[in-house]
């Protein structure tokens, strides 16, 4: 097969605005909701329960009228009256919780403090019309905790914030626990005494990055915890809080992962279920609760599936599943009757695309640690009989993600298939640092940014060339916050391995990145200075300015796209300024993509699609794949600048 005789799967079907969003049933069933498009902005919708889903599906309608940067997700009151959604402004993560009735009206910015941000911190079966936020309107570096009152908007304070990085509260909205960071790095867990605080655990600062509160049993005083302490990888424990003993009992402990998930009973918050992934996710039981669910679940070639939604008696799920080469699909299951009813796909549109399966490998980095590495081929090259061979050497993006505490996992990815199906095999790659494969891993990610980090990476690019995957001629490094800086240094570092890089909101100095991170990254401000170095140490500010590609791009020597939201909080515009400015001091040809109305990546779909369509075009000047011409009306609406522009 050619690569001419597989069919362009169009960005905007990966990229635009999904059929219909995430579906969420009401506590007490009666409606269903979800987000869809109204006059091309996502909206939320509504549609009363009834025996033809299909027809209450088609009878639903919009209940807001968002005209901006639309509604993606939204949550339920226990009062089944209100839905709650957050929002900030052009991407600058200053949310806002709306809420609005389910009979439709208008919706209220139930948080309107100017600069501040806001977050739902507990919701509750006891006080089912209020909530429990949190907001930083007091001092932007932490967040309080209020009351809300949902029909008035009323905020009652309930704990000020001292410096700590978060609470732990039960269901009368009491706090239980606070998590006190350390300048040494180190945690306190405290729990209220009166007035003040006294010690209950401490937390080492190995322990930091794996070890925190799962949840809290509805009696009040029965912790769950995911616990690194005497381990490597993080396990579920229960602990009392009101009791003396330090020790607490393990539930349950996977040898190759930290546990990640825990589902829960509805109403006393019992675990019964915990989930965590390798290569691929697994779920594991704590007893038979939930044993003939999973069960009948597995059984019905759902693909990867979760529980999305659930009625507050807990017998009506609403269950999505998906998988590598398949959207989300949302499905109505009934345990009683034990029943799977179709909702809807999110894409249906993909139905029918020729879409690249995605394999899991382990790639052995020079040191010997253990890296979990996904690939997509594209179809023409792929030997379907057989894993991880192609039919010949093709254009290779190795797709580095963000965080760098964050992790690639198997499963639909709309980059992954829309890169493969331009022509262009994409390698996604757990380096040292990703989350998910214990305390040591995460650890071994300390001040190798632009180090050992980096061998990762051309460890991992080598695995693809040594396989036949990869043409090392035409092998292209990309990636957004952390898989930006990546793509920066990766250029610096290694000007004849790339032949090309797609830097998007990525840093590229890491002094200025220290200095001007949000006011509410203070409770985290040690574990980033671990990562990259201690911006109030003499030996910390050498090693950022050592590891800061902004000061080696004169060893630039192969194109460079960079793509940059206005407002991001995060990774800020001067960040990708310096190095168009570095680049053209130095005579090295770059294109500046700027959005000024988004943040830290892009959020509106005209401006993503814009983007991707201006990257297909790199993409296939300097590695050969196949582009996608603009349709009519495609990128109507998006605000990008071209403020270099080495393409033209």
């Amino acid at each position: 097969m050619l690569l001419e005789e597989v069919a362009l799967v169009p960005r905007a079907a990966l990229f635009g605005n999904p059929e219909r969003g995430g579906c969420q049933i009401s506590p007490c069933g009666r409606w269903l909701a979800f987000c869809a498009p109204h006059d091309g902005v996502m909206n939320l919708w509504i549609g009363e329960w009834g025996p033809d889903l299909e027809e209450a599906l088609g009878a639903a309608r919009a209940i807001t009228n968002d005209r901006n940067r639309g509604i993606y997700e939204f949550f339920w009151s226990y009062d089944g009256v209100h839905l709650l959604y957050m929002q900030d402004r052009d991407g600058d993560e200053n949310a806002h919780i709306f809420c609005v009735p389910a009979t439709g009206g208008v919706a209220r910015d139930m948080t309107p403090f100017p600069g501040a941000r806001a977050s739902l911190a507990g919701i509750s079966r006891i006080h089912r019309d209020a909530l429990l936020v949190s907001i930083n309107n007091r001092d932007a570096r932490f967040d309080d905790l209020y009351r809300l009152e949902l029909a008035t908007g009323a905020l009652t304070l309930v704990r000020e914030n001292p410096g700590y990085a978060g609470f732990v509260t039960d269901e009368d909205y009491q706090v239980r626990l606070a998590m006190a960071p350390n300048p040494d790095g180190t945690i306190d867990m405290l729990t209220p005494d009166g007035d003040e605080w006294k010690l209950w655990r401490h937390i080492e600062e190995e322990d930091a990055s794996n070890t925190w509160p799962a949840v809290l049993h509805r009696d009040g005083h029965t912790l769950y915890m995911l616990d690194s302490r005497g381990r490597d990888k993080a396990a579920l424990y229960q602990y009392d809080l009101e009791g003396s003993s330090e020790i607490g009992t393990c539930i349950a402990e996977h040898d190759g992962a930290d546990i990640s998930g825990v589902w829960t009973d509805n109403e006393t918050k019992e675990p019964l279920a915990w989930t965590a992934t390798v290569e691929r996710r697994e779920i594991h039981l704590l007893g038979d609760a939930l044993k003939a669910d999973v069960t009948f679940l597995n059984g019905r070639e759902l693909g990867q599936w979760r529980i999305a939604s659930r009625t507050e008696n807990d017998r009506r799920w609403i269950v999505a599943g998906a998988s590598d080469v398949s959207t989300s699909v949302f499905y109505s299951y009934d345990r009683d009757a034990g029943t799977l009813t179709y909702l809807y796909s999110a894409r249906p549109q993909l139905a029918s695309a020729p879409l690249a399966r995605m394999q899991s490998t382990r790639i052995t980095t020079r040191d010997g640690l253990e890296m979990v590495s996904y690939l997509t081929l594209p179809i023409h090259v792929d030997v379907q009989d057989r894993a991880l061979i192609s039919a010949a050497p093709v254009p290779l993006i190795l797709l580095v993600h963000g965080g760098p505490q964050a992790r690639d996992e198997w499963g639909f990815d709309p980059q992954h298939q829309w890169l493969a199906n331009r022509g262009y095999a994409v390698l996604g790659v757990n380096f040292r640092a990703s989350t998910g494969f214990g305390k040591a891993f995460i650890a071994a990610g300390d001040g190798e940014w632009g180090g050992r980090m980096d061998d990762d990476l051309v460890d991992a690019v080598r695995w693809a060339i040594d396989r036949g995957v990869a043409d090392p001629a035409r092998i292209c490094i990309m990636g957004a916050s952390y898989g930006g800086y990546a793509t920066l240094w990766g250029l610096t570092a290694h000007p004849d391995l790339y032949a090309c890089g797609v830097d998007i909101v990525g840093p590229s100095n890491l002094a200025t990145l220290a200095v001007s991170i949000p006011p509410y990254w203070e409770s985290a401000k040690k574990q980033l200075f671990r990562m990259i170095g201690d911006v109030d140490t003499s030996e910390g500010q050498a090693l950022m300015q050592e590891r800061s590609p902004v000061h080696r791009a004169a060893r630039i020597a192969k194109p460079l796209l960079i793509g940059q939201g206005a407002n991001d909080p995060r990774v800020k515009q001067a960040e990708s300024d310096q190095m168009v400015a570095a680049m053209k001091e130095n005579g090295v040809p770059v294109t500046y993509v700027l959005f000024p109305d988004e943040g830290h990546g892009f959020h509106r779909p005209a401006n993503s699609i814009r983007f991707n369509a201006i990257t297909e075009e790199f993409l296939a000047k300097y590695l050969g794949g196949r582009v996608e011409p603009l349709a009519p009306g495609e990128v109507e609406g998006n605000t990008a600048v071209m403020v270099e522009n080495s393409l033209a």
